[in-house]
């Protein structure tokens, strides 16, 4: 990819309108939060809305792809090593810090983050703007979401288990509304495979209109609760610092690995985009189904202000990539 081309690719990252709606929904349920028997409707609508999403999941996920990318084994324990243990410990760790430095009220939020798969799009995109190994990005970051339905929902609920946002009564039945429709979707595959691949515009406007509809929800669950008298502009001050922290580390971590493991360039910046990233739209309906709507909307904070700073801190660190002049592509 020319440098021209990761420019142009790059400048089209940098602004995250979808971000900017979904920021605006939490603006919304801020000033007019569903309340009510609105409130228990739209609490329905967005528990079949769950079911969609992870059904679509299932449906656009190719197994074939992620078993061809597996032959470079290596690097996907790698990245996934980042994303379920380096990134779920350190969430941990900063819930241990003092009240001053981590707000209680966003400890949920900060562990569930740790616990997200990676992204699919962003890393890929970033993996080739940066003249990286898009074939083993595209192989990692499927992977890290197949796994991620299994594996997130079950972490995330031990974890945040241990600190009491999670109740074990609910917590099987909650993999289960996960669980299910995507493996409806996976099974289904072989035949809605070529439906979904046409209208996969449809429904990824549908897709995301369902994330917007979640955070609403969950939004105004919060504020119905009583969080913006819980949590001050302080409190989101001292976490943007906790996101930039924990990226930071994660962007070092990934990168120093590689280097000592003896992995190439290529193969190097593919471990450092797939391992620092945290998927949002796996993170809202898993919020949204395992928590309380009152906890899931302060849960999903963190989220979206580490999404923001993942997106313009590796857009920075891809056209840096992109420069050397000694890089080539690489394949597995």
């Amino acid at each position: 990819m020319s440098d021209a081309k990761s420019g142009g690719l790059l400048s089209r990252l940098k602004i995250d309108w979808y971000l900017v709606l979904i920021v605006s929904m939490g603006v919304a349920a801020s000033l007019a939060p569903a309340r009510g028997a609105v409130a228990v409707d739209l609490g329905w609508v967005s528990k079949i809305a769950i079911g969609l999403v992870f059904f679509l999941h299932g449906a656009r996920l190719s197994r074939e792809a992620v078993l061809k990318g597996l032959t470079h084994w290596r690097l996907h324990l790698l990245i996934l090593a980042a994303t379920f243990v380096l990134f779920p410990a350190l969430c941990v760790g900063l819930t241990w810090l003092p009240a001053w430095i981590t707000p209680p009220e966003l400890a949920s939020g900060i562990v569930l983050l740790g616990c997200l798969p990676s992204t699919i799009q962003s890393s890929i995109a970033f993996v080739g703007a940066a003249r990286g190994n898009v074939a083993a990005a595209v192989a990692s970051a499927s992977l890290s979401n197949m796994l991620g339905v299994f594996v997130t929902p079950l972490l995330a609920g031990a974890l945040m288990h241990s600190k009491g946002a999670v109740s074990s009564g609910s917590f099987w039945s909650i993999v289960a509304q996960l669980l299910s429709p995507f493996v409806a979707g996976q099974l289904l595959r072989p035949w809605i495979a070529d439906f979904v691949a046409r209208h996969n515009k449809t429904l990824g406007k549908l897709d995301r209109g369902t994330i917007l509809l979640i955070v609403y929800t969950a939004f105004s669950g919060a504020v119905v609760g009583g969080v913006w008298s819980r949590l001050g502009a302080l409190d989101l001050v001292r976490l943007l610092g906790i996101c930039l922290a924990l990226l930071g580390v994660v962007l070092a971590a990934t990168a120093l690995a590689a280097r000592t493991l003896g992995f190439d360039k290529a193969d190097e910046i593919a471990i450092v985009f797939c391992g620092s990233k945290k998927s949002l739209a796996s993170g809202a309906p898993i919020a949204a189904a395992l928590l309380s709507p009152a906890v899931a909307g302060v849960a999903m904070i963190p989220l979206m202000i580490f999404h923001q700073i993942q997106l313009m801190a590796c857009a920075a660190i891809a056209q840096r990539y992109a420069k050397r002049a000694d890089l080539t592509p690489a394949t597995p």
